[in-house]
């Protein structure tokens, strides 16, 4: 039997309605897009041209500022690095914060080994970023502010729509990576003031192997390319786009766009019934990042005195994870719960429980059961547990190394 899947900001499933919307173009419909004399790259274009307003539609943009890619981190990899380099005569600084995503953050290593500065500004407990320190981070040549829409480990949003205001104020390019906010909570780039956004295709039930960049028009947004050939995507972006993918993607938004608000809610309310259920059951949990500005589906939780990897590996029968997947590799704490002041030990011990689309309410009760009964055998097996049940405070312990 396969474990219930409880990790969708990892990836989702593709949802029914994009695989049907794909299946003509990895079949019959195979054109090459960029061909310009047969009916087989005319209609293969005609198709990139709706997946592009799809796109266009959910965030409020015109479709010719959505440019298609391999995904998030590409896109990520674009807007940073694309605009730090068209501009770095008059340019050389960078804002974004010690939270983002790790390609964020490792963009921004890169530059600054080509000379950029940057600042990583600190996020408060709460995981959202203080704005008083982002209006004093700002220098004579800030050129971007990068700052993710909503946290892929703790969830938290952050106040996308006053950075917009405090970014057009200073003249200065704000990047959002939206990869897991997209066609989960309404985004219109004009409203928020966002000049670039970074969009993935397989967080929102598409494909893998496709994300979009957004790139403002007005007032014109310049970025280097980080790859040559034929000019494909307003030449920012050669290589042959992937109808296929393309399209699943265009399908994907559209399907967000008209489920969003069932969705939210649906997702609200599962994600209020796990957690209020194990911490009625369970003490010493703590919910990390803040209550109240945060997206529901997204919920990490710290288990006190109980090793995170021991629960994971007890819970096999859900699929789960501890954090990010591209990091979940190494033993060393989340650098997300680093940053939010959470403790070490708190830190080995969380949880990230996704809820999506296709969660049930069954797949749900089970994880709860499953999780309660498990954290209070690991619990009843941890000496430190039974120390602290007899009033033993242990920040007060001095251990000896032996």
């Amino acid at each position: 039997m396969r474990p219930l899947y409880m990790d969708v900001q990892a990836t989702t499933a593709l949802d029914p309605r994009v695989l049907d919307s794909m299946l003509p173009y990895l079949t019959v419909c195979y054109g090459n897009p960029h061909s310009r004399t047969h009916a087989y790259g005319w209609e293969s274009e005609a198709a990139l041209d709706k997946a592009r307003r799809q796109v266009a539609d959910l965030i409020g943009a015109d479709s010719r500022e959505i440019i298609f890619t391999s995904g998030a981190t590409e896109s990520n990899n674009m807007a940073i690095k694309g605009v730090a380099r068209f501009y770095k005569s008059r340019k050389k600084h960078i804002i974004t914060t010690q939270t983002e995503h790790k390609c964020v953050l490792d963009s921004c290593r890169s530059l600054e080994t080509e000379g950029f500065r940057v600042t990583y500004l600190p996020v408060k407990k709460n995981g959202l970023i203080d704005l008083k320190e982002l209006e004093g981070a700002f220098q004579p040549d800030t050129s971007l502010v990068s700052v993710m829409t909503v946290n892929n480990e703790i969830g938290v949003k952050q106040p996308i729509h006053d950075i917009g205001e405090i970014c057009r104020a200073h003249k200065v390019f704000f990047h959002t990576d939206a990869a897991q906010a997209i066609g989960k909570i309404p985004m219109d780039v004009n409203d928020m003031k966002i000049d670039l956004m970074s969009i993935s295709g397989h967080k929102i039930y598409g494909p893998k192997g496709v994300g979009a960049i957004y790139v403002r028009r007005r007032p014109r947004v310049r970025l280097e390319p980080l790859q040559s050939g034929g000019g494909q995507e307003r030449g920012l972006r050669s290589g042959t786009v992937p109808t296929p993918l393309a399209v699943g993607l265009g399908a994907a938004c559209e399907v967000a766009q008209q489920e969003m608000e069932y969705d939210h809610k649906r997702i609200s309310q599962l994600a209020e019934r796990l957690v209020t259920k194990i911490m009625s059951e369970v003490p010493d949990v703590v919910m990390n990042g803040d209550r109240e500005h945060r997206y529901p589906g997204c919920i990490n939780l710290s288990f006190a005195y109980v090793e995170g990897e021991s629960l994971l590996m007890a819970l096999k029968d859900v699929a789960l994870s501890s954090g990010s997947a591209c990091t979940s590799a190494s033993l060393e704490p989340s650098y997300v719960l680093r940053a939010i002041g959470t403790d070490e030990d708190l830190a080995h011990s969380s949880i990230r429980f996704g809820i999506g689309r296709f969660t049930t309410e069954e797949e749900v009760d089970y994880t709860v059961q499953k999780c309660i009964q498990h954290v209070k055998r690991l619990r009843e097996m941890s000496p430190l547990w039974e120390m602290v049940q007899d009033g033993i405070d242990l920040k007060s312990i001095k251990w000896t190394q032996h």
